[in-house]
């Protein structure tokens, strides 16, 4: 039973957890009403191949960035070769690169008019082409893009092994390569495998890049859906399935989890194999050419770009496009940061088992892709102007207008459910790091209440509230599909104005925005290189 003191959190976790079920609760009821024709005519034209569009593209990232992560930190974290300290780190850089805009670029480079293939038709003739656009094209930039999630993690869990357990096989006779197999690889399965979720969760909700290829998959449905058929309700029925497809994601990395416990030995920051001749420059060129693909040349396209065509656009829209953006990420952190210190006090304060599971349950949001967060909350909201705002509105003389559709309202709610748990892991963490002795000791002295937490509690939770900012902050600024979907009129924000260049293939006028993302996009990534280096160190 809960303490008197502890229940009155009880009400802040269960509203957030609401809102939380609120687009799952309209998901799983919008199968109460079924348009057959517009069903029958997505089996017949779309849906088997939107299926396997979807499949392929999930088993090829998920095998891709198993490899390229897992081979990245494994030679980061145990193997010394040329270039090896300052690879460590910049391999995460490619984090700071939306999905959407290494498409554009890889598709501008590589395209039939683009300078790589124009440049090997002048050396080898005309009949030297071939297709960017396609199934494998959008399987190597989302690749690229997020095999850090199973690098970082990958290369912590290696770190954390300690050198006790890679010398004990050493002594046993197995080879490194053995080694790896049998006794890093098993242990830092549950890393890996958490990385892997990530990067195949991130993969069904990608709805820029695979626009850019042309490559239909479920979130580009929901969207045409919406759209071209002007069917809210089918649309968030396709949303349902995909949610369906992100559940299953999660259970499977639960499950793959195993029973491998962490290791507790002291993490190893100096590596156990040192790489000598051809092995050494092979560890060097294979991680150069990974980082140059997802980051240098990507980079370099863009500033080429921009000064070509794109700084032309320098002007008073482009000002707007900024505001826009700049005061949707600081309202969005603003309230997401502001909830998620709630629910780390709530969790610290009523210690049980219902408060645990609720918490969960409000963190669940960052599983559920941007698309279908946006349509389960505008049909959530036109509901409520339908059958609550415009009712009242007349009955008290007003126009008599929805309200909620289509309000920064719904658009900032999106954002808070999505990135909630991105704001709870830092403040968790920093939370965690304050002795309950401290805030004790405090109300011995007659410090309580208010003057408790802005006294005690605010000044050392700053920075981990600041860092929960700026991730949110980031994220925002670089969500694309629920932006798109859910703007008010003339809100359109950096990743609109992407979404509409490469839409219309116009690479070069593209790149001011996406500059502007990448750039800001490398605060959170320099925020995780700092931390990682402070663990190891």
């Amino acid at each position: 039973m809960a303490h008197p003191a502890q229940r009155r959190w009880y009400p802040i976790a269960f509203a957030v957890a609401l809102l939380v079920l609120l687009p799952l609760s309209v998901l799983l009821f919008s199968w109460h009403d079924v348009d057959r024709q517009i069903w029958t005519h997505l089996w017949q034209t779309q849906l088997p191949r939107l299926l396997g569009n979807t499949l392929v593209l999930v088993l090829g990232v998920g095998v891709g960035v198993t490899l390229l992560g897992v081979s990245l930190a494994w030679l980061t974290s145990l193997c010394e070769f040329p270039g090896r300290r300052w690879l460590d780190w910049a391999l995460m850089l490619p984090f700071a690169i939306p999905a959407y805009v290494l498409a554009f670029v890889f598709v501008g480079l590589l395209d039939f008019a683009g300078p790589l293939q124009t440049q090997l038709r002048e050396w080898f003739g005309n009949d030297v082409r071939f297709r960017v656009r396609s199934t494998g094209g959008v399987i190597i930039v989302l690749v690229l893009v997020f095999y850090p999630y199973v690098y970082l993690l990958a290369r912590n869990a290696f770190l954390a092994q300690g050198k006790g357990l890679m010398e004990a096989a050493r002594v046993l006779g197995l080879s490194p390569w053995r080694a790896f197999w049998r006794v890093a690889l098993p242990m830092a399965r549950p890393a890996i495998g958490a990385g892997l979720a990530l990067a195949i969760m991130e993969t069904l909700a990608d709805f820029g890049a695979v626009s850019v290829f042309n490559f239909d998959t479920f979130t580009t449905a929901i969207y045409k859906t919406w759209y071209s058929f002007y069917s809210l309700t089918s649309a968030t029925q396709l949303a349902s399935l995909l949610l369906l497809a992100v559940m299953l994601v999660l259970y499977g990395e639960r499950r793959a989890r195993g029973a491998v416990r962490p290791v507790n030995e002291r993490p190893r920051s100096k590596a156990l194999y040192h790489l000598k001749g051809a092995q050494a420059w092979a560890a060097s060129a294979w991680c150069g050419l990974v980082f140059a693909c997802g980051f240098v040349i990507p980079l370099l396209q863009l500033v080429a770009w921009f000064w070509q065509r794109g700084r032309f656009d320098l002007d008073e829209r482009y000002s707007a496009l900024i505001l826009h953006t700049l005061y949707l990420g600081a309202m969005a952190a603003l309230i997401t940061v502001s909830v998620a210190l709630l629910l780390a006090f709530a969790r610290r304060m009523a210690p049980t088992r219902l408060m645990r599971s609720t918490v969960g349950l409000a963190n669940l949001g960052y599983a559920l892709p941007g698309s279908m967060l946006a349509v389960a909350i505008m049909l959530a909201f036109s509901y409520l102007d339908r059958e609550l705002v415009i009712p009242l509105s007349t009955f008290l003389g007003g126009a008599g207008k929805p309200i909620l559709l289509g309000s920064l309202s719904a658009l900032l709610l999106a954002y808070m459910i999505r990135f909630l748990a991105v704001a709870y892991g830092p403040l968790e963490n920093s939370l965690a790091r304050i002795r309950p002795s401290l805030p004790e000791a405090s109300r011995s002295l007659g410090v309580g209440g208010a003057g408790l937490f802005f006294k005690v509690y605010l000044p050392l939770l700053v920075p981990g509230a600041l860092s929960a900012a700026l991730l949110v902050f980031v994220d925002v600024l670089k969500e694309m599909p629920a932006t798109l979907l859910m703007r008010p009129f003339g809100w359109d924000t950096l990743s609109v104005r992407v979404f509409e260049m490469t839409s219309e293939g116009e690479w070069a006028r593209a790149s001011l925005p996406a500059l502007t993302l990448v750039l800001v996009g490398l605060l959170p990534v320099i925020l995780l290189i700092r931390r990682s280096a402070r663990r190891i160190g």
